[in-house]
């Protein structure tokens, strides 16, 4: 049996970059041919599209776990690796994204429109690519990135342009039934609809699509009953339409206090889209007021003496039966009207040609900060130098310097020294803490050494914190020079 699932958490991860590529042309009668080491190929992207056969989130509940595929390291002889796949996930229409915080990131409505929800990691440089005057054969690549890694709460908010509303057992799925050739389930008990039934209902010459949302009940907008799960089913509905029970036995209860008890729900419930599609709080949408089961001798007597006072109010009444359809010609061109005269006064915008905008972004920005957790250490934050730590390989000399270079060129050197960083303050980028070694020359050119080595990181003469400890416990003569 299928099921209908309109509120999933879906824990979405990018392919991760390829790595770079360390190598050296090598043929006879040329044994150092230069450096020829390709780029990873960059990780894929997960992509979120608008399907317009998909009209579920199932998949995602049974599913809730995303890939896309990560990029191909680079090979010898200037080869790229492989570009990651991106994945691409169908949604319904209507389908709106949310942050693990509950801030709306995207709302996709039309076919065909599409969200990247994560971007995948960039592939790192092969040391063809990083070969400069100075450094005319590296011996390191750079690592590639990890893809982002997110989680995303998707919610499905039907797209229908008549909402049915009204308490349990009004008769909502009998009258969709006959409107459209919808077929939902019908029951003689209390809340038999436990998801939204779209019909689509052909009157004249208009198509317009209706929805059967679960019987609500005073509290709904506070989460009683089934309110808060499909209250956000309306908020895409043009027009409003009240089903009411005009047979209902229950005490305390007639067509007019069924109607201003719901209306209460409407006017407190607080749309997640502001505005959405220029529709506004559903308070302000258009009513109708359908009074049904006038097929019963007393329920229509009853739908007789209420009908006048809904009119004073300025809403269309209908009375109709879903049993015997009486009434219900009148009642599909009266909202057919309805949907026409919104659709009027809310045309669709023309397609627009896709117009390619690169977006500037200023990754040269950093600030250092003292570490908080750390006495006399520092943070330092910004894009390009938390993503150059991500690509060095620190168990490459030659790698950690370039890194060096490129912090000091930026200019991190100058504001540590600028804030007063002391020799071997720990500072931290990224992942990664580090002692800092201000006699170690960064950012200018050196006298290239074997590959893979860097002679200024062999060149640091600054004495070591376990060596200052011992010489302090020798002055205070608790222990001899030659002990450790």
């Amino acid at each position: 049996m299928s099921k209908f699932i309109d509120r999933v958490v879906l824990h979405v991860r990018a392919g991760k970059g390829g790595h770079g590529c360390a190598s050296v042309h090598r043929e006879k009668f040329k044994p150092l041919g230069g450096p020829d080491g390709g780029n990873g190929g960059n990780g894929g992207d997960v992509i979120l599209e608008v399907d317009s056969n998909v009209h579920t989130l199932l998949d995602f509940h049974f599913h809730p776990h995303a890939k896309a595929g990560s990029g191909k390291p680079g090979e010898g002889g200037h080869r790229d690796g492989k570009q990651g796949g991106p994945l691409v996930l169908k949604v319904p229409d209507g389908t709106v994204v949310l942050d693990k915080d509950g801030e709306i990131l995207v709302d996709l409505v039309g076919a065909g429109n599409r969200y990247t929800a994560a971007h995948g990691g960039r592939g790192g440089l092969g040391n063809a690519a990083l070969a400069s005057k100075a450094r005319k054969a590296p011996g390191f690549a750079l690592l590639g990135e990890e893809g982002e890694e997110k989680d995303l709460v998707l919610e499905l908010k039907s797209v229908a342009d008549v909402g049915l509303v009204g308490f349990p057992s009004a008769g909502k799925s009998s009258l969709v039934s006959v409107l459209s050739a919808a077929k939902p389930k019908i029951a003689d008990y209390p809340f038999t609809t436990l998801v939204p039934n779209l019909g689509v209902v052909l009157s004249g010459d208009t198509t317009f699509t209706v929805a059967d949302v679960p019987g609500l009940i005073p509290g709904a907008s506070e989460g009683r009953g089934l309110g808060l799960d499909f209250l956000r089913h309306l908020e895409r509905c043009a027009v409003l339409a009240h089903v009411v029970d005009c047979a209902t036995l229950e005490p305390g209860r007639d067509p007019v206090t069924d109607v201003d008890a719901l209306e209460a729900e409407l006017a407190a419930y607080r749309p997640a889209l502001r505005g959405d599609a220029g529709l506004g709080d559903l308070a302000d949408r258009p009513r109708v007021v359908i009074l049904n089961k006038t097929d019963v001798p007393d329920a229509a007597e009853l739908a007789e003496m209420v009908a006048p006072e809904f009119a004073e109010r300025g809403w269309p009444v209908f009375e109709i039966s879903a049993v015997s359809r009486a009434g219900l010609r009148e009642l599909s061109f009266a909202l057919a009207d309805l949907v026409m005269r919104y659709r009027e006064d809310h045309p669709p915008e023309a397609p627009k040609r896709p117009v390619i905008r690169p977006i500037a972004v200023d990754e040269t920005g950093f600030s250092v900060i003292a570490d908080p957790q750390e006495p006399g250490g520092f943070i330092v934050r910004g894009t390009r130098p938390e993503r150059w730590v991500r690509q060095t390989q620190f168990d490459n000399d030659e790698a950690v310097g370039y890194l060096a270079d490129r912090l000091a060129r930026l200019g991190v050197e100058a504001e540590l020294v600028k804030q007063g960083a002391e020799p071997g303050a720990p500072v931290t980028i990224g992942d990664v803490t580090f002692d800092w070694e201000p006699q170690i020359s960064a950012g200018v050119d050196q006298v290239p050494t074997g590959r893979g080595t860097d002679v200024r990181l062999e060149q640091n003469e600054r004495v070591g914190a376990a060596e200052r400890k011992h010489a302090s416990r020798v002055r205070r003569g608790l222990v001899r020079a030659d002990e450790e």
